[in-house]
């Protein structure tokens, strides 16, 4: 894991790097769920459609926070491309990870920290956050669907 020297916000630093081992833990899990055959709980939902949907849902996402903490705080587009769609993000998943984790690297090095906590902002959801909470949420999403494997495989 890179050591992202130079940033103003320690605690953003830490989130980025947190978000990045989360990431690399999930599709671990994720991989060793693949191939146990792990079969996700009925769900409505369409994240949960299959181990494939699910991959796509947590790398998604945290593309989508990164853009929106830009949008939020008027930086430049972090240029991250679109996920894989389902029916390839098993085989091009580690290749577009690397890219989305370069991708959230630098953005907020130069951020001052009280620009991390005031104002909130609407989610796409329409829960409020302050910058620093939805880091700190893009970091246990995927922490939370680690667990979650891991206790369908019965490992927790």
């Amino acid at each position: 894991m890179a050591e992202l020297d130079g940033y103003r916000y320690r605690g953003a630093r830490a989130c980025v790097l947190l978000h990045e081992q989360a990431l690399r833990e999930f599709l671990e899990t994720w991989r060793r769920a693949q191939a146990a055959g792990l079969a996700l709980p009925e769900s409505r939902d369409p994240s949960y459609a299959s181990l494939a949907a699910l991959l796509q849902h947590v790398l998604s996402s945290a593309r989508g926070y990164m853009t929106w903490i830009c949008q939020q705080l008027a930086l430049p587009d972090p240029c991250i491309e679109p996920p894989p769609p389902v029916e390839s993000i098993e085989s091009e998943a580690e290749r577009w990870l690397e890219h989305l984790l370069e991708r959230w690297r630098t953005p907020l090095a130069e951020v001052r920290g009280r620009d991390f906590y005031t104002p909130v902002h609407a989610s796409a959801w329409k829960t409020e956050y302050c910058i620093d909470a939805m880091l700190e949420h893009a970091v246990m999403h995927p922490t939370r669907h680690t667990f979650q494997l891991r206790e369908l495989m019965g490992e927790g």
